[in-house]
């Protein structure tokens, strides 16, 4: 008897049970809540803003692989800076998008290569993300002036990329709209080699490109998994502890 009046007052006791206190149900249920706010918003707001391109070829090696899958941000044409990764389409270099490096925009004098080095404005540009043993001449070309409105664009492999320098021919001197940049590249998410490294060399141009919310997107849906594997893991985590209680005074 004095074991089942035992089991009956800790039942009843500070208003614990086998499934936890009713603040503890109402936390967990709360933190589910927000898990799922965070999670599903995390990966609608990603689907607003990026896009997905898996890359075909090495024209932008070591930066990019042949078959790596990116995410770009849209933006708006005005927003594309000097050192950006961005996906264009034009119909006179092919019909499907393309992932080049803007080098020069609007205004800017651009050539190839004394001392070794893109030479931009006047500037020797340091491009840490060429490939190493790339000899930067292979492609020279002559001083370039971008028309206004335009862009001059280069692959990272620059021996093996079909870029501006092979369009010089064209009217427009190998250079794109900027109304057909359709997104700006801003991490590499398969593998996963993250962020694109801050094309530094560009700096003393002008301001380089802001990094897209990537890292906040990435960072709400984890924190939204955790909570909702949290709040969902309380209630059998507590119902195991009051049946564990509930033992030990019926032992008693």
């Amino acid at each position: 008897m004095s074991g089942q009046s035992t089991t009956h007052t800790a039942s009843r006791g500070g208003g614990t049970g086998p499934a936890g206190s009713r603040t503890g149900q109402r936390l967990s249920g709360l933190a589910v809540a927000l898990g799922l706010v965070l999670f599903l918003g995390g990966f609608a707001w990603g689907a607003v803003v990026y896009r997905p391109y898996t890359v075909p070829t090495t024209s932008m090696a070591p930066t990019i692989g042949a078959g790596d899958r990116v995410l770009a941000q849209r933006i708006d044409s005005g927003d594309v800076r000097r050192g950006d990764v961005v996906v264009f389409e034009d119909e006179t270099w092919a019909n499907t998008p393309i992932l080049k490096r803007v080098v020069a925009v609007g205004g800017d004098t651009v050539s190839c290569c004394q001392d070794g080095k893109l030479e931009v404005n006047g500037e020797e540009i340091d491009e840490p993300y060429l490939p190493e043993d790339t000899a930067t001449g292979f492609n020279s070309f002559p001083e370039v002036t971008v028309p206004k409105g335009r862009l001059f664009l280069l692959g990272d492999e620059r021996s093996g990329s079909v870029d501006s320098t092979a369009h010089l021919a064209d009217a427009a001197n190998g250079t794109v709209s900027r109304g057909a940049v359709q997104a700006r590249v801003d991490a590499v998410v398969w593998p996963m080699d993250g962020m694109l490294p801050a094309p530094t060399g560009f700096e003393e141009l002008g301001a380089l490109s802001s990094p897209g919310p990537l890292r906040t997107i990435t960072a709400a849906v984890i924190a939204g998994a955790v909570l909702v594997l949290g709040g969902a893991a309380y209630g059998p985590v507590a119902k195991r502890a009051g049946t564990s209680r509930a033992g030990a005074s019926d032992v008693r």
